[in-house]
């Protein structure tokens, strides 16, 4: 019977702490260096860091960043609702007009922010695509991808066939 050796974990010396991480990912930055960033687009996550070289493809956010979001824009227009309309007489057409739009407005402003701080606790814990050693501090300055199991789409990956 053959045994395959799994590689060897990551140090946590090689990773950046978690608050670190956390903030640098809400800031649109790369969590490993700080000094990339993690979006292209508003909420399409780069391949790989233009700095540092650290694969991001293979995280998996999914849905916790909108369930964040949601909690944090309820409690926040939930708290203001309750206390303008009981405080103030506010006429039916301010009410209908603002509560949505500053709903609105808060949940697609922290969509972004909220999911590279996911991101950023994904790249601390060696979860979901970031379980390889990030590149070492400095990076490659070429900013090209690295090939392995992130980069392949679930059509190419081993096992699964034509569909």
């Amino acid at each position: 019977m053959e045994s395959y050796a799994s590689p060897p974990a990551p140090s946590p010396q090689d990773r950046t702490r978690l608050m670190p991480a956390m903030a640098r990912g809400f800031l649109n930055r790369c969590p490993h260096c700080g000094e990339g960033h993690v979006f292209g687009r508003f909420l399409k996550v780069r391949p790989a860091c233009e700095a540092c070289g650290l694969e991001m493809e293979g995280h998996r956010a999914d849905d916790l960043p909108p369930y964040l979001v949601i909690f944090l824009v309820g409690h926040i227009v939930g708290y203001l609702v309750l206390e303008i309309e009981m405080g103030y007489d506010v006429p039916l057409w301010i009410s209908l007009t603002v509560w949505p739009l500053l709903t609105l407005v808060l949940a697609l402003g922290l969509l972004q922010p909220v999911k590279g701080a996911v991101i950023g606790l994904q790249y601390t814990f060696g979860m979901h695509g970031f379980g390889k050693a990030p590149p070492a501090r400095g990076g490659t300055g070429t900013g090209e991808r690295r090939g392995g199991e992130a980069g392949r789409r679930a059509g190419d990956a081993p096992g699964l066939g034509s569909v």
